[in-house]
């Protein structure tokens, strides 16, 4: 247990990787708050601008088969495990051809295909679910790893020391990921719980916990790298608590009057995206025309993001009865 920090040398392939990864969710989010404002996307909607280290320095580690479920901030997650962002953003449009069918909105994303299980409404609802996937893999004698990510705030939930007991009894193939982000909505971790460090809630259950720069895509990839390696052994879970930090509010409701302009100014000198740029650009691993060039196609796929979704067509009153049962060939079921 403890604090791990960063050892290891990165290549220039995996730096522009996590620059152009980052840069997508950055721009993407960006563009889901104008929208939003616009009134072209309603309802719940959860940014995660300032965060985007915790999955480019996580998805670097994983495979396709691997599988990562998470909480209502869940836009950059399918993003970075490589979802076309247009099914994400006619999603947040309730399009028929978001990746939920236009059912699911900003907090509930899903996607078979990149093995992502959620965007989940009810807070730590995720992480027995998290558990349960890392259980069927186990029992299915798979070697798939599971990425469970909550918010600090559902590190008070019962379900998670229910989870984590079981994740520790049967050894399960799951790293479960705070993202402590500092603020539960608007109440700060020292106002609402005892505990501050949260990775010390794994020694209860004997679970290997560690707290990492959750702002930071190597010490993030070397956390997931060493934590998915110890499930893949079959030695069981790890808790991982990311630190980080939101530049929005915790939704697009909330004008965040709880914390000051100098606290956020200052989180945002460590930026995530800065911090690899500047990397790259230190060891010129990319010239500015490059670097533009990169741009230039991120904002591309967001305009046509944008485009796609709006140009879908919204879901027909049938879709209601759609994807609510699936009829089986029990005897106990009757038509």
């Amino acid at each position: 247990m403890g604090t791990l920090k960063s050892t290891k040398k990165f290549s220039k392939e995996i730096y522009l990787k996590w620059y152009e990864s980052m840069l997508l969710m950055r721009k993407f989010e960006e563009k889901t708050g104008q929208l939003y404002t616009q009134q072209k996307i309603r309802g719940f909607c959860h940014l995660y601008i300032g965060q985007e280290a915790l999955v480019a320095g996580s998805e670097s580690v994983l495979r396709r088969d691997d599988r990562v479920i998470t909480a209502y901030r869940d836009h950059a997650h399918p993003i970075g495990r490589g979802l076309h962002p247009k099914y994400i953003m006619a999603e947040l449009m309730a399009k028929v051809t978001g990746c939920s069918k236009g059912k699911g909105g900003s907090m509930h994303l899903f996607s078979k295909e990149y093995n992502f299980f959620g965007g989940h409404g009810i807070v730590g609802g995720q992480i027995p679910l998290g558990a349960g996937i890392a259980f069927a893999d186990k029992y299915n004698e798979k070697d798939n790893v599971t990425l469970c990510y909550m918010g600090e705030g559902a590190a008070h939930q019962g379900a998670l020391h229910e989870a984590f007991n079981m994740a520790m009894l049967w050894k399960l193939p799951v790293i479960f990921i705070i993202e402590n982000n500092g603020y539960a909505m608007g109440t700060s971790v020292e106002r609402s719980s005892n505990v501050h460090e949260f990775y010390k809630l794994g020694a209860a259950y004997e679970m290997p916990s560690f707290q990492v720069d959750g702002m930071n895509c190597e010490t993030v990839h070397e956390a997931i790298e060493s934590a998915v390696g110890n499930a893949r052994k079959g030695n069981g879970p790890t808790l991982l608590e990311m630190k980080t930090y939101r530049y929005k509010g915790h939704s697009m409701s909330d004008a965040s009057t709880y914390r000051t302009k100098d606290e956020v100014e200052e989180y945002k000198l460590k930026d995530p995206i800065e911090s690899v740029l500047n990397t790259i650009k230190t060891n010129k691993w990319a010239t500015e025309l490059e670097l533009e060039s990169i741009e230039k196609s991120v904002n591309a796929i967001v305009a046509e993001s944008v485009k796609f979704g709006e140009e879908s067509p919204y879901p027909t009153a049938d879709e209601l009865y759609k994807d609510v049962y699936t009829q089986t060939d029990y005897p106990f079921i009757r038509e």
